[in-house]
């Protein structure tokens, strides 16, 4: 009779997980499709870094563009630009800008153009909690790494319920560090040139910018 009750638990147990995850899917794969569905996307944002038990932690602010795979992101006082082949670094303080070949094999990180779709591949997903920032419900869905050696611990992508935008990110890694990136404002099909992505070597030459390129 014990063991008729257990595997009658486990069996509910694994079901309900089963129809989390198939819940968390299926929010996934609406966000997912919706910002597939825009030509652009320009975001303001909020990034943390911290570690309670380093002592760490910073804030600064930023914003990106978004089209397709190209993007450029202001942080810090530095951009950082992809045309959809090559990087760009570039660094007023310093004068100086680093190029370099983008090498897709290579690119573990999520970057700007992959923030709104890297959760497709790769990941196990959940629903997590819930919360009620200003009126509006933020779906977490947490993502843990299919791989077992991923320097990410797991990620939690809160998700606006009615707009299916992306809300909040807060990656942690497997040493503690915690990286949050809060969505202040998301803008989408805005007036945008597409030169916006290109490169103008001349220019930042002439302004006596030393270049540097990386094969």
């Amino acid at each position: 009779m014990i063991m008729k009750k257990l595997g009658v638990l486990i069996f509910l147990v694994l079901s309900s997980s089963l129809v989390m995850a198939q819940d968390a899917k299926a929010l996934l794969d609406e966000v997912s499709h919706k910002v597939r569905g825009y030509d652009n996307i320009v975001i303001s944002f909020k990034n943390t870094l911290s570690n309670e038990g380093q002592g760490v932690n910073q804030e600064t602010r930023g914003d990106v563009t978004i089209k397709g795979d190209m993007y450029v992101l202001n942080m810090m006082g530095t951009t950082r630009m992809f045309d959809g082949k090559q990087i760009f670094n570039i660094v007023p303080k310093d004068e100086e800008v680093t190029i370099s070949i983008y090498n897709a094999k290579e690119d573990k990180e999520i970057t700007p153009s992959k923030m709104l779709t890297f959760y497709e591949n790769g990941y196990r997903y959940s629903k997590d909690i819930v919360q009620n920032v200003k009126g509006r419900k933020i779906q977490y869905i947490k993502l843990i790494p299919i791989d077992s050696n991923a320097e990410i611990k797991d990620i939690l992508l809160g998700i606006d319920v009615q707009t299916k935008h992306i809300y909040r990110l807060i990656q942690t890694d497997a040493r503690g560090t915690k990286y949050t990136i809060t969505v202040n404002s998301f803008k989408t099909n805005q007036p945008i040139s597409d030169t916006l992505f290109s490169f103008d070597e001349a220019k930042y030459a002439k302004d006596g910018f030393y270049i540097n390129r990386i094969n």
